[in-house]
């Protein structure tokens, strides 16, 4: 079964040197591991969100070409097929697989969270596209009264963001 770590080196290659895409996954992975780790998820639980958290962005080459853009609903229709090519040979079991690309195939959608796993990564993904974007107070604020809830996440989204 492939490690975090190889799994990192398998999605950097796959990115083709776009930096800013390896940045963007990197940036969310290290948000993702420090609310998971800070809110005691179980250790099958961690390493699924660290996974997701590396594959989130996997469409995005695709979109830009095929769309012209990385619109969030191009992500999310498009990911699924991608993820179960990639991970094809990565010894994980059907059901990791499954739930891995349910959550990417979900990454822009803030209603219907159904997990911890998936709560984090929204929680990791919006942090770094907030800082990306320059999203400012409003967004922030916005995002901590409506879409946070773990205590780790908005400590996170309170002190970069709100603090200022």
């Amino acid at each position: 079964m492939l490690t975090i770590p190889q799994l990192t080196e398998k999605m950097i290659a796959f990115s083709e040197g776009n930096t800013a895409d390896i940045h963007h996954f990197l940036c969310v992975w290290a948000y993702a591991k420090t609310i998971g780790e800070a809110e005691g998820l179980d250790e099958k639980t961690q390493f699924l969100l660290e996974a997701t958290a590396i594959l989130h962005d996997i469409s995005c080459p695709l979109c830009r070409e095929k769309y012209g853009n990385t619109d969030g609903k191009h992500q999310e229709a498009e990911s699924p097929r991608l993820v179960q090519g990639f991970l094809a040979d990565s010894g994980f079991d059907a059901a990791l697989i499954d739930r891995i690309s349910y959550l990417i195939a979900h990454h822009h959608t803030v209603t219907g969270i159904d997990g911890m796993d998936y709560q984090i990564l929204i929680e990791a993904d919006f942090l770094v596209n907030a800082a990306e974007k320059g999203l400012g107070k409003e967004a922030a604020t916005h995002f901590l009264e409506n879409v946070a809830k773990t205590d780790c996440g908005r400590r996170l989204l309170q002190s970069i963001f709100l603090d200022k």
